[in-house]
């Protein structure tokens, strides 16, 4: 192998960013965009890094159907604990 080839190999290589994506579920008796919220608000408590917040389904639960539940993936990077 050439010094040419070997140089574009290592140029070649990029640096590879690991992402977790978990599933949370928010509540609230307002909105639908409430239970999206207090979902992100309650994952935001213990994560760090989130990049991505994807609404998988809305709907309403309870008895009297009078509660909004989001369902939504979270995307973050983790963190490199080598560096």
């Amino acid at each position: 192998m050439t010094d040419l080839a070997r140089r574009n190999i290592q140029q070649r290589r990029v640096q590879v960013s690991v992402v977790k994506i978990i599933e949370v579920v928010g509540r609230s008796t307002t909105s639908s965009d409430d239970a999206v919220k207090s979902a992100l608000s309650e994952a935001s408590r213990s994560l760090r890094n989130i990049k991505a917040l994807d609404v998988v389904s809305v709907g309403l639960r309870g008895d009297n159907l009078d509660e909004w539940g989001a369902l939504v993936r979270i995307s973050f990077l983790v963190e490199n604990v080598t560096d």
